[in-house]
């Protein structure tokens, strides 16, 4: 086949088994998503803390908590809240990187936006090119009928 590009060359088969591998990797770990909850305890064992997907999903204190000023328990509370947030966060790029592996790893992305940008712009490129292919293809196609007649 001429007069088609690149379009030419694609292996619909492979196309479409890649689509469903990369629905099955997503249902993977929506289903391992559902699964995470990060916990964090402080150092002196008096806020208890679990954070899962949907946020704040248990909060305990220590009897021995209420002793504290209402500032001092605030700060432990929020420091052990931002410590099981990152141990969910941990369990999230853990989990990412082994449903998707090291390379296609898309919680990659977000620590390095100038990679995205590169992602972003390597896509545009592709899709000019293809674009710029197809409608001189057209164009060609246009021609010919023009001569044709």
């Amino acid at each position: 086949m001429t007069g088609f590009g690149d379009f030419a060359n694609i292996d619909i088969d492979q196309l479409m088994r890649r689509g469903d591998q990369q629905i099955e990797q997503m249902r993977r770990f929506e289903q391992v998503m559902s699964d995470l909850v990060g916990r964090a305890q402080d150092e002196d064992r008096l806020v208890t803390v679990e954070y899962a997907g949907d946020g704040l999903r248990e909060l305990e204190l220590h009897p021995k908590a209420m002793r504290l000023s209402s500032g001092e328990l605030a700060e432990k509370i929020k420091e052990t809240i931002k410590a099981a947030s990152e141990d969910m966060q941990r369990q999230v790029e853990e989990a990412s990187e082994q449903v998707f592996g090291k390379e296609d790893n898309p919680m990659g992305l977000l620590k390095d936006p100038d990679a995205v940008m590169d992602k972003i712009k390597e896509a545009e490129g592709l899709y000019n090119q293809t674009f710029d292919d197809v409608m001189a293809d057209l164009d060609r196609i246009r021609r010919r009928l023009e001569d044709s007649m």
